[in-house]
């Protein structure tokens, strides 16, 4: 069941933005993110905003789909013609599997927001996909449409270990749609999950060999996390399936970023690693360095300039409201202050460029000799021995970034 939707104020039906969302805006990057709620199946430890066909009944087609994104798509150009013009540049299709669309739809939606917006030169077009839904051809005509980048969710190179995650692809397909991608012209990203139940050392770091041995120049490993209300939490809950330690945990980021970094991929983000800078997931990096986004979709968030908003959840209350010429938004807020704050530092400390002690309060500040003795954060970085002074985590402050948030904003 997909998380319920946060509390906040309640936005106005043509979506207008306060006039403080277009303070700066000339000097923040400006993305979209479309969201593609439909899976083919439901996998047990997701608690995305996702659907199958029989979960979600009438109202609410994937046929129709792009018509109703692009419906949304015409109210944001509405919405944010009074801010300064910027052309957009990254777009992010996530879900679900946008690749459960045909590539005509996809195209659709990108066409929308280059007409809407415009599209930045180099402008990064990304779409996830599950590796068994593509084919050679659909990736090459999402290349022909604009789009620039794949990433497909790997997760575990282990039969024993996807049959656990409840993913249907064959691990031998994964050599195969890289290499289709890349002939297509595409970048390509493979995603991995460490820390499934009855996951072994020597499975997860069969995965990362898989996933390095197809060549690619950007890999996410996150850990699993078992959010309640998922299938796999009732799994825990009644000792069908049991989690593995926190040491476990740790034990298998060490393994992914040796592995990784032995390979010529360099981590840029706690959890992300690419070869160059020009390989790296520049959607993003403009999530973690507090750009601005429109979010497409059902459940999809948005940021502009401060203000943060929310689409309602389920597909067919989205198209509703969007055929009525409504904003499909179901909650707002501005994020200032503490919030503000908090946000920066949780964000920003987990890149590899590190957060600049000046964006630190003073009692912060103070808390970072602590941190750097705890061999949390790079002291070098710290006293500003290669430019100006940063927090920048250690390996062990990665695996330990949450206490370094607290520390330095408490």
């Amino acid at each position: 069941m997909p998380p319920a939707l946060p509390d906040g104020d309640t936005p106005p039906d043509d979506g207008a933005l306060p006039a403080s969302a277009a303070v700066g805006a000339q000097d923040r990057a400006f993305g979209v993110y479309l969201h593609v709620p439909f899976c083919t199946v439901r996998c047990g430890y997701c608690d995305f905003n996702t659907y199958t066909a029989t979960e979600l009944g009438g109202g609410a087609s994937q046929a129709s789909y792009a018509e109703t994104a692009l419906r949304e798509i015409e109210l944001g150009g509405r919405v944010l013609a009074g801010l300064p013009g910027r052309p957009v540049s990254t777009v992010f299709v996530g879900g679900g599997t946008p690749t459960v669309l045909p590539p005509g739809d996809l195209a659709r939606m990108l066409d929308g927001v280059r007409s809407t917006w415009g599209l930045a030169p180099g402008a990064e077009v990304t779409t996830e996909a599950n590796p068994d839904s593509v084919t050679p051809e659909s990736l090459a005509a999402l290349a022909a449409a604009g789009f620039t980048r794949v990433s497909f969710g790997m997760q575990s190179a282990v039969p024993h270990v996807l049959a656990t995650l409840e993913r249907t692809h064959d691990p031998a397909r994964i050599p195969d749609v890289v290499r289709w991608a890349r002939e297509a012209g595409l970048k390509v990203s493979l995603d991995l999950i460490y820390g499934t139940p009855g996951e072994s050392l020597d499975d997860w770091r069969a995965s990362v060999e898989a996933a390095l041995a197809t060549g690619v120049d950007h890999v996410s490993a996150y850990a699993l996390v078992v959010e309640a209300g998922t299938k796999m939490a009732v799994q825990v809950r009644r000792g069908l399936l049991d989690l593995p330690s926190e040491d476990d945990q740790a034990a298998k980021y060490e393994v992914a970023d040796d592995l990784l970094t032995a390979a010529g991929l360099r981590w840029y983000e706690v959890s992300n690693w690419a070869r160059t800078d020009a390989d790296r997931c520049h959607h993003n990096l403009a999530y973690w360095r507090g750009d601005d986004w429109w979010g497409i979709g059902p459940g999809a968030h948005s940021h502009v300039g401060g203000v943060r908003w929310w689409n309602v959840k389920h597909p067919r209350a989205y198209a509703t409201r969007l055929e009525a010429g409504l904003s499909p938004a179901a909650g707002r807020e501005v994020v200032a202050g503490e919030s503000a704050q908090l946000e920066r530092v949780m964000l920003g400390v987990r890149l590899a460029e590190g957060l600049p002690l000046e964006d630190l309060s003073a009692s912060a500040r103070s808390a970072v000799a602590g941190l750097v003795a705890d061999g949390l954060l790079d002291g070098a970085a710290a006293v500003g021995a290669r430019g100006p002074r940063r927090a920048l985590l250690t390996r062990r402050g990665r695996l330990l970034a949450d206490a370094v948030v607290r520390a330095l904003t408490d």
